[in-house]
């Protein structure tokens, strides 16, 4: 697990923004978004999971939140 990524990812979810995997290998090059969340999740941070459908093709994608943030 790369540090680096945990700091971003919670730095982002920290502004009130939230993130999918696509756009954490865009904006981070993490391509294990769910690993890092769920490391977020362990050390106490209240993240939750919104399923968002796919663009273009069946089915759905997980879009992450971390709760009690105002952006």
């Amino acid at each position: 697990m790369n540090t680096t990524h945990q700091q971003q990812i919670l730095a982002h979810l920290k502004q009130g923004s939230t993130l999918s995997q696509a756009e954490a290998i865009d904006l981070y090059k993490c391509y294990r978004l769910s690993s890092v969340i769920n490391r977020l999740r362990s050390i106490g941070h209240d993240i939750v999971t919104h399923d968002e459908p796919n663009q273009g093709s069946k089915g759905v994608h997980a879009r992450y939140e971390l709760k009690g943030v105002d952006a």
